[in-house]
């Protein structure tokens, strides 16, 4: 998919994404993987590939459900809710009004003039639920969490991820340099980096797992191996310690570098979240 077919694609979504996919297109850095870019979803089994096309068959979407509930609710000291900001949902898969966040998995993680580094969505909620409703933070791996990240994937499915962070005008540009480093660094006793895995071996097979690309379109996600929906940030810290490196925190800036260089090394693929994996 060339970047002129994708602004033609989402241009029906709104001035500002349409606004997005120009700059996209307008500063290229190269990309490692060319045009040659895909999804786990292309080496998952066909059982697992049916499960994520089907919500009903979805392991992950009675947690997203839920969310629903969570998102409509007056929470904190303010009484108020993310409905009252954003607008109401009346159905997480997209009935008569849907939710109103179209696009936004898509673009994150964005730059955050307050911290002045970049914010994903996981933080994005609790810096919501802490400044305009004053109710407290979500734990970051929290059924809570991980429903409303993924009750927010839902509705940018099919939307090409856009990240601009390669200009070197955009404010997220040192965070994808950084992002850029921390992927090339070999780390812990296997001396190992991501790109090991995720760029010289892609598509190979490591015991009985196909490695993937390691991109990110797909988060939250549910693993089966896990049992449950999980972060990008999780699945950070499990490669971390596949290679016997010392994980860092989530939401830590190592991963939100990280994040950061990812969705730009992903960008024009659609999102998929909530996925489902192996």
């Amino acid at each position: 998919m060339n970047f002129k077919t994708i602004i033609t694609t989402i241009a029906v979504l709104g001035t500002g994404i349409t606004l997005a996919a120009c700059q996209m297109d307008a500063y290229q850095a190269p990309n490692p993987n060319g045009s040659e870019l895909w999804s786990g979803y292309k080496t998952a089994t066909a059982e697992t590939r049916a499960m994520q096309d089907d919500d009903f068959a979805n392991p992950g979407m009675p947690m997203v459900d839920s969310a629903a509930a969570l998102y409509n609710k007056k929470d904190g000291e303010a009484n108020m809710s993310c409905a009252d900001c954003h607008g109401a949902v009346d159905d997480p898969k997209g009935g008569s009004k849907g939710l109103p966040m179209k696009g936004v998995s898509a673009r994150y993680p964005v730059y955050d003039a307050d911290t002045k580094k970049p914010i994903n969505v996981e933080l994005r909620i609790n810096k919501c639920r802490t400044k305009y409703q004053k109710a407290k933070e979500y734990k970051y791996e929290s059924d809570a969490m991980l429903g409303m990240t993924g009750l927010i994937a839902l509705q940018s499915r099919g939307i090409p991820m856009m990240s601009t962070a390669d200009n070197p005008s955009d404010e997220l540009n040192a965070a994808w340099k950084a992002g850029e480093a921390f992927y090339y660094e070999r780390r812990g006793q296997l001396n190992m980096s991501c790109k090991h895995c995720h760029e010289d071996h892609q598509g190979e097979l490591i015991r009985a797992e196909v490695l993937s690309q390691g991109q990110s379109n797909g988060f939250p996600t549910y693993r089966l191996k896990w049992s449950k929906l999980g972060s990008l940030h999780r699945r950070f810290r499990g490669c971390n310690g596949n290679i016997r490196a010392e994980p860092y925190g989530y939401g830590s800036d190592e991963y939100l570098n990280l994040e950061t260089y990812l969705a730009w090394r992903g960008r024009g693929l659609p999102m998929e979240g909530p996925s489902v994996r192996k």
